[in-house]
C-alpha cells in the first residue's frame, strides 16, 4: 500500500490562515463567545450584557459587559479585594466569597441605573432558587452568564458569583442544577446545603476538623483566621455582615493613594532630527580624537 506525503505547497502556505491571538494562547473560547455576544438586529444596536466572572489565585473579578467592534466594553465591576472594605478580610477566594462579590456587583450596577430602590432582590440568603419578577414600571436589568474556559461542575465557585448576583436583583438565566447542594439523584436543590456554602459552613466545618485532628496543620492553614479572630462558630454572623454592609453602600471606594507627580520612563526619549545629528558629529569627533591619540604614540615610537 503506497502512502501519499502530505506536501504543504505553496497554494496552502498562501492561504493558511493564523488563529486569532488570543485562541493561540488558549484563552478565549471564540464558538462560546460568538453565541454570548450575537444580538438580534431587530433590538437596534441594544447591548447585550453579559455577567463575566473570572478567578485568580488571589481575586474574584466580576463584570457586568457588552460587546462592541471596537472591544468590550465594561458597564461595571466588583472584586473580592474590595471586600476587606465591607468586613470580610480573609478567604477572599471561596464559594462565599463569590457569592459577596456577585451580590457587590449587581447592587453596584443597579445602584447605576437607579433600579437598585426598585429591585432589592432577595434581602435574606435561603439559599432556595431566586429569580427576580418585573415591576410595573421599568424591567429588570438582565445579563447573561460568562463562564469563559471553566468546567461548569456542580458548586462551582462560579455559580456562587451567579447566586450572589440574583439575590441581588439581577435577571440572569439559569438553572438550579449547578449550585451548590444540588441532588442528581432527587432532581432538586437542597437549600440548606446551599445556605451552608453562601455563609461559609462548609470552611467552618473543615476549621473543627482540622483543629480536632491535626492541630498544628489547622494553626499553619487557618493562621489568618486566627489572627482576626475568625471562629467557626461565629463565620455566619460575619458573612450576614458583609451582605448588610454591601446593601448599604456599594459605590466603589476610591484609591487614597496619589498619582506620581513625574511619569516614569522604562524606554529612551525619541530624538529629534537635530539631536541626533548632533550626538553622531559628537561621536565622530570623539573617534577622530582618539584615532589622532593613536597616531602620535605610533610617531613617538
Amino acid at each position: 500500500m503506497a502512502f501519499v506525503k502530505a506536501q504543504k505547497t505553496k497554494a496552502y502556505s498562501k492561504r493558511f490562515q493564523v488563529k486569532f491571538k488570543r485562541r493561540r494562547q488558549g484563552r478565549t473560547d471564540y464558538r462560546a463567545r460568538i453565541r454570548l455576544i450575537n444580538q438580534d438586529k431587530n433590538k437596534y444596536n441594544t447591548p447585550k450584557y453579559r455577567f463575566v466572572v473570572r478567578f485568580t489565585n488571589k481575586d474574584i473579578i466580576a463584570q457586568i459587559t457588552s460587546a462592541s467592534i471596537a472591544g468590550d466594553l465594561v458597564l461595571a465591576s466588583a472584586y473580592s479585594h474590595e471586600l476587606p472594605h465591607y468586613g470580610l478580610e480573609v478567604g477572599l477566594t471561596n464559594y462565599a466569597a463569590a457569592y459577596c462579590t456577585g451580590l457587590l456587583l449587581a447592587r453596584r450596577v443597579l445602584k447605576k441605573l437607579e433600579l437598585d430602590k426598585e429591585y432589592e432582590g432577595n434581602v435574606e440568603a435561603t439559599g432556595e432558587d431566586f429569580s427576580v419578577e418585573p415591576t410595573e414600571s421599568r424591567r429588570p436589568f438582565r445579563a447573561f452568564l460568562d463562564v469563559g474556559l471553566v468546567r461548569t461542575t456542580t458548586g462551582n465557585r462560579v455559580f456562587g458569583a451567579l447566586k450572589g448576583a440574583l439575590d441581588g436583583g439581577l435577571d440572569i438565566p439559569h438553572s438550579e442544577k449547578r449550585f451548590a447542594g444540588f441532588k442528581k439523584d432527587e432532581k432538586q436543590l437542597d437549600a440548606e446545603v446551599h445556605r451552608k456554602y453562601i455563609f461559609g459552613g462548609h470552611v467552618a466545618s473543615y476549621m473543627r476538623i482540622l483543629s480536632e485532628d491535626e492541630p498544628e496543620k489547622y494553626q499553619s492553614h487557618f493562621s489568618e483566621y486566627i489572627k482576626g479572630g475568625i471562629e467557626p462558630d461565629n463565620m455566619e454572623e460575619l458573612y450576614k455582615k458583609v451582605h448588610a454592609a454591601i446593601r448599604a453602600d456599594p459605590t466603589p471606594v476610591q484609591s487614597a493613594k496619589q498619582p506620581p507627580m513625574e511619569h516614569k520612563r522604562y524606554n529612551l526619549k525619541k530624538l529629534t532630527y537635530e539631536e541626533r545629528k548632533a550626538k553622531l558629529i559628537e561621536r565622530l569627533n570623539a573617534l577622530n580624537v582618539s584615532a589622532g591619540d593613536l597616531d602620535d604614540d605610533e610617531d613617538d615610537e
